[in-house]
C-alpha cells in the first residue's frame, strides 16, 4: 500500500444488506474515514464500527471527492461510498478527475481501489423479470452536468438502434419535462405498447415495482429514486414479468426436447446464416438475411414458425447459382438429411422436406426441410426449388372462387405443382417455388386468405346459406383474423355454423360454434375420425355476440399455454379437466365396430 494512504471507492448496491458484496463489507471495515451523501451514509450505518464520518448533501460531490483525496494524502484509508456501482454515475470517475487535476500518478500517488457493486439497471431488472437480456444502454436524464441536446441525441440513437434502455435520474422536483420529451422521442421509434418497467427504491423499504407500457408510463409516479427500463422491439410481458428474448429461437426449438443441431454443430458458421462470417462466405454478402415469415395478425401468413432449418435455407439458392457450397447450403443439406430420416423433432420433420442429395449429387445443392418456407429464395433437393405448401380459400364463409382466382391458381401451380381440395374448405397448393414471398403476395392481391399448413389453428365456417343468413359472419371473420394460422400444439379446427341446422358439422370439430336464436352455443373437444369418434361436448348456450370471441380466445390461449406438443385438443380437454371455466365430461360409451377395412 502507498504510504500516502488509500482511497476505497465503494459501490454498496441497491441498499439492503443482502446485496452488498463481501469485498465492499471488508473495505468498509478496514476504512478509517467514511465519506458520502447523507442518505447513503444512513443506509450503511449498521455496518460501521466507529469510523470517522464525513457526510454532505446533494450537489456536494466535488467537495466529497476533494476531502477524500486530502485525507488519503494524509495517510488514511478513506472510503467514498456510492449506491449501486461506484463506476456507473457514481463517485469513481469524479475521484479520478480530482486526482488527475493534482497530477496524480499510480506508481507514486495514493492507492485507489474501486469496489464494484450491483448497479440499478441490474437490481431493477431482477425485480422486473429479465428485460436486459439483449443489448442495452443506460442514459441519465439529468441535464445539470450534460447539455440537454446531447442527451436528446443519445436517446434518439438508442431508440433507433433498438437498444433496451435504462433511464437514470428520470425526474426531480425541478426537472419535470425531460421524461416527457424522452417519451415523445421514443414513441417515434417504438410501439406504444412496448413494455416498460418502473422500479422505485429497489430492495429498500419503500420498494415499488410497476409494469406498464411506453404509452402509459407517465401516468405513474416517477421520481429521482425511480429507474425506468424500456424494452426493445422483441420484449414481451409474460405473467406480469418483462422478458427480452436473447435470440435462442433463431437456432433452437424451445419446446422440443431434441434439437435439430447437435452440440458440436451449434457454433459453426453454417448454423448461423445471419452472422458476419456466413455473409463473408456468401457471394451475396451485402444482402441482409431474410427472416422466415410467421403468422401475422391478419391470420394470412405462410410459415408456422422460424425453425432453424428454415433459417438455413434463406441463402441456399446462392450455392446453386454459383456452383459453390455455402455455409447456408451445407446447413440446409444436413438438416434435410435429418428430416428425411425422421430425426427432427415435432413439426420440424416436415411432410415436404425435399429429397436429400446423395454423395454423388452436385456440390452446392440444398434441400429445405419444413412445411411452408421462409420469405426469400429457397431450393429443394438437387438444386430444384423447394416444394412450398400453403392453404388458400376465397373467404371464411365464401365458398365461391372467381374465374380470376382459379386462373391464378392454375398459373401458380403450373405443370409441376398440384392443387388439392380439402374438407376444410380450402385448396392446398403445393408447388416448387424459389420465392414464396412473391407468390403469397400475388395470392393475397387476388383476395385469397393464405394460411400455413401444419400444426396451426384453422378457422372454417359454413356458407351461411349462400350468405343469406349472415348474422354470424363478423364473428367468423374476427376469429380468422385473430386466430387463423397461429401455431398450435396440434392442428386444431375452429368451426362456426350460421344457424341451428349446423349442416356443416361444426359440432364434430375440435371447437364448434353454432349461431342459434340470437346467441352462440359452444362445443369443445370433438373427434371426427377413428373408432371412438364423437361429437364435441356442449359447454355453453346462448352466449352473447359481444362475448363469444373473447371466450374462444381464452380457450385457445389456455390450450397454447398448457397443451403438450402433438396433443390433440380433445385429449388436452380431457387431461386438464377444465378449460376457460368449462368442465370436461366423459362422452357416453361408444359401440366399437370392427371396420371392414381393418382400420
Amino acid at each position: 500500500m502507498s504510504p500516502l494512504g488509500k482511497l476505497l471507492v465503494i459501490g454498496f448496491g441497491p441498499g439492503d444488506m443482502e446485496h452488498i458484496t463481501k469485498r465492499a463489507l471488508d473495505a468498509l471495515a478496514e476504512s478509517e474515514v467514511i465519506i458520502g451523501y447523507n442518505t447513503y451514509v444512513d443506509l450503511i450505518r449498521p455496518l460501521l464500527n466507529g469510523q470517522e464520518i464525513v457526510r454532505t448533501g446533494m450537489t456536494e460531490e466535488v467537495s466529497r471527492a476533494q476531502e477524500a483525496v486530502r485525507q488519503a494524502e494524509m495517510g488514511k484509508k478513506v472510503a467514498v461510498i456510492s449506491s449501486g456501482d461506484a463506476g456507473v454515475y457514481g463517485m469513481a470517475g469524479l475521484v479520478y478527475e480530482v486526482l488527475m487535476q493534482k497530477g496524480w500518478r499510480r506508481e507514486d500517488g495514493v492507492e485507489v481501489e474501486v469496489v464494484p457493486g450491483i448497479s440499478a439497471i441490474q437490481s431493477c431488472a431482477s425485480l422486473l423479470g429479465a428485460p436486459v437480456m439483449h443489448d442495452a444502454c443506460t442514459i441519465s436524464l439529468s441535464d445539470h452536468l450534460t447539455p440537454w441536446e446531447t442527451i436528446v441525441k443519445r436517446v434518439e440513437a438508442a431508440a433507433s438502434a433498438d437498444f433496451v434502455i435504462a433511464l437514470y435520474n428520470p425526474r426531480s422536483g425541478r426537472r419535470t419535462r425531460q421524461i416527457v420529451e424522452t417519451q415523445s422521442i421514443l414513441l417515434r421509434y417504438r410501439d406504444p405498447q412496448t413494455p416498460v418497467g418502473l422500479v422505485k427504491s429497489a430492495y429498500r423499504e419503500r420498494q415499488q415495482v410497476i409494469v406498464t407500457t411506453l404509452e402509459d408510463m407517465l401516468n405513474h409516479d416517477i421520481g429521482m429514486l425511480t429507474t425506468v427500463i424500456i424494452g426493445n422491439s422483441s420484449t414481451t410481458v409474460y405473467d406480469g414479468l418483462i422478458v427480452t428474448p436473447r435470440g435462442y429461437q433463431r437456432k433452437y426449438t424451445l419446446d422440443a426436447t431434441e434439437q435439430a443441431l447437435k452440440p458440436h454443430q451449434r457454433l459453426r458458421t453454417e448454423a448461423e446464416p445471419w452472422s458476419l462470417g456466413a455473409q463473408e462466405d456468401t457471394p451475396q454478402a451485402g444482402a441482409a438475411p431474410t427472416t422466415p415469415a410467421g403468422p401475422s395478425a391478419s391470420g394470412a401468413a405462410v410459415a408456422t414458425q422460424a425453425r432453424p432449418q428454415a433459417m438455413a435455407a434463406v441463402q441456399a439458392t446462392t450455392a446453386v447459382q454459383t456452383g459453390a457450397a455455402t455455409p447456408a447450403s451445407l446447413a440446409a443439406e444436413a438438416l434435410s438429411r435429418l428430416a428425411v430420416g425422421g430425426k427432427l423433432p415435432g413439426a420440424a420433420n416436415a411432410r415436404w422436406s425435399g429429397q436429400a442429395p446423395t454423395a454423388e449429387s452436385t456440390a452446392g445443392t440444398a434441400a429445405v426441410a419444413g412445411a411452408g418456407a421462409p420469405a426469400g429464395m429457397a431450393t429443394g433437393g438437387f438444386g430444384k426449388p423447394a416444394l412450398f405448401e400453403v392453404g388458400v380459400s376465397p373467404g371464411v364463409g365464401n365458398k365461391k372462387f372467381t374465374a380470376r382466382q382459379m386462373a391464378l391458381l392454375a398459373e401458380v401451380a403450373g405443370d409441376d405443382g398440384e392443387l388439392e381440395y380439402t374438407p376444410d374448405h380450402q385448396i392446398v397448393l403445393r408447388v416448387p417455388c424459389a420465392d414464396p414471398e412473391e407468390m403469397v403476395g400475388r395470392l393475397r392481391d387476388e383476395r385469397f386468405i393464405v394460411m400455413p399448413i401444419g400444426d396451426v389453428f384453422k378457422v372454417k365456417a359454413c356458407d351461411f346459406c349462400n350468405m343469406e343468413k349472415d348474422d354470424a359472419v363478423p364473428v367468423a371473420e374476427h376469429l380468422q383474423v385473430v386466430l387463423g394460422g397461429l401455431q398450435a400444439p396440434k392442428e386444431t379446427s375452429i368451426a362456426l355454423n350460421g344457424c341451428g341446422m349446423a349442416c356443416y358439422g361444426a359440432v364434430l370439430e375440435d371447437i364448434g360454434i353454432v349461431y342459434r336464436k340470437g346467441g352462440y352455443d359452444l362445443f369443445l373437444g370433438g373427434k371426427k375420425f377413428g373408432r371412438n369418434a364423437h361429437a364435441a361436448q356442449p359447454v355453453a348456450e346462448g352466449i352473447p355476440g359481444d362475448q363469444i370471441t373473447d371466450i374462444v380466445e381464452n380457450v385457445i390461449a389456455e390450450y397454447k399455454e398448457k397443451g403438450h406438443p402433438n396433443e390433440r385438443f380433445h385429449k388436452f380437454f380431457k387431461r386438464v379437466g377444465v378449460v376457460a371455466g368449462f368442465r370436461h365430461e366423459d362422452a357416453p360409451a361408444t359401440v366399437e365396430v370392427n371396420a371392414v377395412c381393418g382400420d
